[in-house]
């Protein structure tokens, strides 16, 4: 944990906590933390399980420092690589002071929402209910009876509804949860805005658009790794990174006829990486087929998640 920090000048005593944000696959849970923060710290694309470990956002409001937890989205799994990121998310929760369940208000109450509530049960965690996107959602007085019908279900500390794309109710929910979230020492300077090193957001930046760029065609459990990071005298930073598919066929998707999908995927990762360290970036994207790499522990941990042995 980085050494704890006191604000240098605050009108209110200090405040600092965890805020675990939980829900089902495409919730919205990423593209709130990045609402709540003001910046990007985690990626966002149409395909789920995008986020697979716990990303940490840091929002500020006056005297309050609130670490987001933007866990993966809870759903039945299948697979090993499922099973880690479900206990990842669970995990989070059970380690935050606050627990934001987060539900996509045009999908309402569905099973995999059911399944998350009776869980959620077993949490002693003060919990508060997000209906995200109600953007979409034309008819408010539904908002209003499953907002309702949730907190029969549950019993929540508080009910936001809002919308990232819009930013609707944003300002509302960060100001609560300041005012929420316990007295204490920031764990963080206040300029900071994400606990992850520069490395795994650049490698999480080019998976993004590697997702995006091939969303039906690539299987998610590709991967991408920051394998070189070189800073020049003139302060641009020279970036490897590998992507790494199950199957030759796949890295040939990748690379794409005559190289261009591979092109078009590093020109958007480097535009936006040299948004994120705010300098030039020289980025090298090379691909290779690792077999299996989903049962690989050591892939699991670089990732930040717990090898299931099951």
């Amino acid at each position: 944990m980085p050494e704890e920090m006191m604000p240098e000048t605050a009108s209110t005593a200090p405040r600092c906590g965890f805020v675990a944000l939980i829900g089902a696959p495409n919730a919205g849970k990423s593209t709130l933390v990045n609402a709540l923060v003001g910046a990007k710290v985690a990626i966002v694309t149409h395909k789920v399980q995008t986020t697979r470990a716990l990303v940490r956002g840091i929002a500020m409001e006056g005297a309050a420092q609130i670490v987001l937890i933007d866990t993966p989205g809870i759903f039945a799994p299948r697979r090993r690589l499922d099973r880690a990121m479900v206990t990842t998310a669970w995990s989070g929760a059970a380690d935050a002071d606050l627990v934001c369940l987060l539900v996509d208000a045009r999908r309402g109450l569905d099973p995999e929402i059911e399944a998350i509530l009776e869980k959620l049960a077993a949490v002693s965690q003060p919990r508060v209910l997000v209906l995200t996107k109600v953007d979409a959602v034309t008819e408010k007085p539904k908002l209003l009876e499953l907002a309702a019908e949730l907190n029969r279900r549950m019993t929540f500390e508080a009910t936001f509804m809002v919308s990232a794309a819009t930013g609707s109710g944003i300002d509302e929910m960060r100001s609560w949860l300041a005012q929420r979230v316990p007295e204490g020492p920031w764990h963080y300077p206040e300029d900071q805005v994400s606990d992850a090193p520069l490395r795994s957001l650049a490698a999480e930046i080019t998976r993004e658009k590697l997702t995006l760029r091939l969303h039906e065609e690539l299987p998610y459990q590709s991967t991408v790794e920051t394998t070189s990071w070189q800073t020049r005298p003139d302060g641009s930073a020279r970036i490897e990174q590998t992507i790494f598919v199950e199957r030759e066929s796949q890295r040939k998707i990748v690379l794409g006829k005559g190289g261009e999908t591979i092109k078009a995927i590093s020109m958007a990762a480097r535009k936006e990486i040299e948004e994120a360290v705010e300098a030039k970036v020289h980025l090298f994207l090379f691909v290779k087929v690792r077999e299996n790499w989903s049962d690989d522990p050591e892939r699991y941990r670089e990732m930040g998640l717990e090898f299931p042995r099951e």
